[in-house]
């Protein structure tokens, strides 16, 4: 029954257009989330590419898009830039797949987002709400893995948070 379940679990994720919340999946399935929950916790132990985001959850390595650049952006900004950070990323046609932080004790902490619209940017923020970002653990300073399929997008994007004043550029002596 569980076996079965969870193979429902990864044929629901794979064909939804969308991603996928654990609610709607609980919902499908008849089980309560904490049971959708530990299934995803299994079927990650046991190797299914499966990436939680705030908008629910997609297939790792999802088909259809392909970046031909990637990089690691350096920022520092307060809660309060949160929007015009990813709103900047996004205008330059970036897709920002996570918020990585480094923890004194747990070392890298690292959080999926997937943001590749102002869309996105507002449904993150809206269910981000009184919650604090993984940013507040270091001071505000945290990276984005970020994805282009154009040339220069990244260069436009970086130029963008340098405007901003949030990018972390060159040596800590430097600034």
């Amino acid at each position: 029954m569980s076996r079965d379940r969870r193979d429902r679990i990864l044929e629901l994720i794979s064909s939804a257009r969308e991603p996928i919340t654990g609610a709607e999946l609980a919902q499908q399935l008849g089980v309560s989330r904490q049971i959708i929950v530990q299934d995803m916790a299994i079927l990650r132990a046991r190797g299914a590419e499966i990436i939680a985001t705030p908008r629910g959850y997609v297939p790792g390595g999802r088909p259809g898009r392909r970046a031909i650049y990637t990089e690691v952006l350096a920022v520092q900004h307060t809660r309060e830039q949160i929007e015009l950070e990813l709103n900047a990323l996004v205008d330059a046609g970036l897709r920002v797949l996570d918020v990585i932080v480094e923890h004194p004790v747990y070392g890298e902490l690292r959080g999926s987002l997937l943001i590749e619209s102002r869309a996105d940017v507002r449904a993150f923020l809206q269910q981000l709400g009184a919650a604090e970002p993984l940013s507040v653990l270091t001071r505000g300073v945290h990276l984005h893995t970020v994805e282009a399929s154009r040339a220069g997008a990244i260069d436009e994007a970086r130029q963008a948070l340098r405007d901003l004043g949030i990018l972390l550029e060159g040596r800590a002596e430097d600034r």
